[in-house]
């Protein structure tokens, strides 16, 4: 599994956790829904670390764990 799969897969289950739609995640984090789904559905986006950041603090988990 690459790293677009794994943080496809890791975006996926830690919003489900929330219970947060894409949209709701994308308002979170001040990204367009559109970019969340492309996340994860591992398209061609390569998010910034700044991105990923934000993900990760609206999740309530460390950066690290959207790529493990």
């Amino acid at each position: 599994m690459n790293v677009q799969e794994r943080l496809a897969r890791n975006l996926r289950l830690l919003r489900a956790e929330k219970g947060w739609s894409q949209e709701d995640l994308g308002f979170a984090a001040n990204v367009h829904r559109t970019y969340i789904s492309d996340l994860e559905r591992a398209a061609k986006r390569n998010p910034s670390i700044q991105i990923l950041e934000r993900l990760a603090n609206c999740l309530g988990v460390p950066p690290a764990r959207l790529l493990d």
